[in-house]
């Protein structure tokens, strides 16, 4: 059998340089999606004028759009073959037009309601490609850039590490430059689109300097490149049962964390009634990381895998269920708890990307091609919807509550935006709980799969 074996050395070390580096691809995305999964609703619903049914149906249309464009692109990104590598180049000249799509996101041109919901589809749907463009072989990187466990686990912190910076400064920074900014121009839609400018440039040149500042230094067979084809999507998820759990994670975990991040907003500005408290409540959510990301390898070391994502998704359960019991009007209680859920969400959401270049491994164990872009396609999917959710589905509860932008609201929308804040994670949270104990790719068998697969060349 011929198989597309990486060659690089298993325990070859990579510099803090290059660590940095790649992390800093992981900021500049949260710089420009981030904002978009936690503003864009709001933004939709209060500056633009469209219904949050309407918002959160397209959240829906473009997730399903999604599905059938990301493993084109996983499969083409399989297939490239540059002097600068097979990951890297996408990296490099998707850079300003996925910027530029986020700003005409928050652009709020003088159309008619019917025309606004058209331009709105446009633009999310050209900010979906480019993110996907982007952001899928820059989550494949890793894996070409070490197999080492060991090293991906440090990669993945420090990329974490850098990621929940961004999205601290995202949570805090995003809504005080959109007021000041709002202050200064005397209108809320163009503070928001130069809030947006601000944050599309800056992610645009980090990513630039994470494509100066990275190296593919696992090798692949290219002969094997013209044999992957959409339909290994189907292949690995009949034969990798550690990438079906994975993905299951990404839609589940990031799911929650985009219902919460999106719904604090009108959590804090009406059941809290103090809007001004929007920024602090979103670095309560991110400052965590600040201490959790450094730790990461360590806490890994000590309690292993399936421990450690039980440990951190208990947290969170925890701390969705201490706001959903704590009244609204005792503020620094209701931190205390958005600080508990914090602290699991951080953790699990940051080791669960640590996983993902093991499933690449025993992928090629199982099926002999080293699918990279087409895992990263489908778990990048399972990503975007689970981020999309924070559109989805307080959009569509939110309506069904009768919540209306602009307005105090009735008993039963601040009932609506509590449970859809608190209460509907939480299930999601449980099934994750259920669903590690299917994980069966500990350390050792991880191992095993490496040396099968040195010994197949």
């Amino acid at each position: 059998m011929n198989i597309s074996q990486a060659k690089t050395k298993i325990s070859e070390k990579i510099g803090i340089k290059e660590k940095v580096g790649y992390a800093t691809g992981d900021l500049a995305c949260n710089f420009i999606y981030q904002t978009v999964s936690s503003y864009l609703l709001f933004f939709y619903t209060d500056v633009f004028g469209i219904s949050a049914a309407a918002a959160g149906f397209m959240f829906l249309i473009v997730r399903m759009f999604d599905a059938v464009m990301d493993p084109l692109i996983g499969t083409a990104i399989d297939k490239t073959n540059t002097k600068y590598g097979r990951f890297r180049p996408y990296i490099l000249y998707g850079a300003f037009p996925f910027a530029g799509v986020a700003i005409l996101c928050f652009t709020t041109p003088a159309f008619s309601d019917p025309m606004k919901l058209v331009y709105a589809y446009v633009t999310y749907i050209l900010l979906s490609i480019t993110y996907s463009v982007v952001n899928i072989p820059y989550a494949a990187l890793t894996s070409a850039i070490t197999q080492d466990n060991k090293e991906v686990v440090s990669l993945t912190s420090i990329r974490m590490l850098f990621s929940n910076t961004g999205g601290l400064i995202v949570s805090f920074g995003v809504p005080l430059l959109a007021g000041i900014f709002t202050n200064m121009t005397g209108k809320t839609s163009t503070g928001w689109q130069i809030t947006m400018s601000i944050m599309g440039v800056l992610g645009a040149l980090l990513l630039i300097f994470c494509f100066l500042n990275t190296q593919e230094r696992v090798e692949i067979d290219h002969s094997e490149d013209a044999k992957i084809n959409v339909k290994d999507i189907f292949i690995q998820l009949k034969s990798n049962r550690p990438l079906v759990i994975i993905c299951m994670f990404f839609i589940l975990n990031f799911g929650v964390n985009s219902i919460v991040n999106s719904v604090g907003i009108y959590y804090v500005t009406y059941n809290v009634a103090r809007p001004d408290l929007v920024k602090w409540y979103g670095l309560m959510g991110t400052l965590p990381a600040l201490i959790l990301m450094p730790l990461m390898p360590s806490m890994y070391k000590w309690m292993g895998k399936k421990k450690l994502l039980f440990t951190a998704l208990s947290l969170k359960a925890i701390g969705l269920i201490a706001l959903f019991v704590i009244p609204a009007t005792m503020v620094p209680l209701v931190f205390t708890g958005r600080l508990i859920a914090a602290l699991g969400t951080i953790t699990a959401g940051a080791f669960t990307w640590a996983l993902i270049p093991e499933t690449i491994d025993y992928g090629q164990y199982k099926t002999g091609k080293r699918a990279s872009g087409v895992i990263y396609a489908l778990v990048g999917f399972f990503f975007k919807f689970g981020m999309a959710i924070g559109g989805i589905v307080p959009g569509l509860i939110l309506a069904k509550f009768g919540y209306v932008a602009n307005h105090a609201q009735t008993a039963t929308a601040l009932h609506g935006i509590l449970i859809t804040m608190t209460a509907i994670p939480v299930v999601f949270v449980i099934i994750e709980l259920v669903a590690i104990f299917f994980y069966n790719l500990d350390e050792k068998e991880h191992k095993r799969v490496l040396n099968e697969l040195s010994a197949r060349m």
